[in-house]
């Protein structure tokens, strides 16, 4: 697609997104398998359910567009995903294992944020309030996953600490 507008542009980060919030339905799983905390295990269950609702958000918005939302590769999301696996094929202390679990799944939710805030403010430049609603809402269901990863790192990196 030719970047001719903001409009192009617009569609064309939403496609990124599509294509990161697909990634993370396959990733997600695989990361609450590999946890060792009950807690962890649970937020990485319970982001599954959000991701799979912030994908069915990003279809609404296509159908209001003259787009479809595939098509695309996040390359930036792909990458993020295979950091995070060499987390899942480590072996070692398992605090540390979730430590770095923790940090991977932060990465993500940062790169998340950082999407979902261009795309809104392009939303809300474009008059497309019922999509900045949409993008709004689930950038609000980032940051909480963060901060819920960020409440769960404070005991699990304590924990990895006492055991180095």
């Amino acid at each position: 697609m030719k970047l001719e507008n903001l409009t192009k542009l617009y569609v064309e980060q939403l496609k990124d997104l599509y294509s990161a919030e697909t990634q993370l339905v396959e990733a997600l799983p695989k990361m609450a398998k590999a946890a060792h905390s009950l807690q962890l295990q649970q937020a990485f269950e319970q982001h599954l359910a959000e991701t799979k609702t912030h994908r069915q958000r990003l279809e609404q918005i296509f159908e209001g567009l003259d787009y479809a939302p595939g098509g695309q590769k996040c390359k930036g999301m792909e990458g993020l995903i295979k950091e995070g696996e060499e987390h899942i094929k480590q072996e070692g202390d398992p605090e540390t294992i979730d430590a770095g679990l923790i940090a991977a799944a932060q990465r993500v939710e940062h790169y998340e944020i950082a999407g979902y805030g261009t795309v809104h403010q392009y939303a809300v430049l474009l008059n497309d309030t019922a999509a900045a609603g949409l993008l709004q809402a689930t950038l609000d269901e980032e940051y909480a996953a963060d901060k819920k990863l960020t409440k769960l790192s404070e005991s699990i990196n304590v924990q990895a600490m006492q055991t180095s």
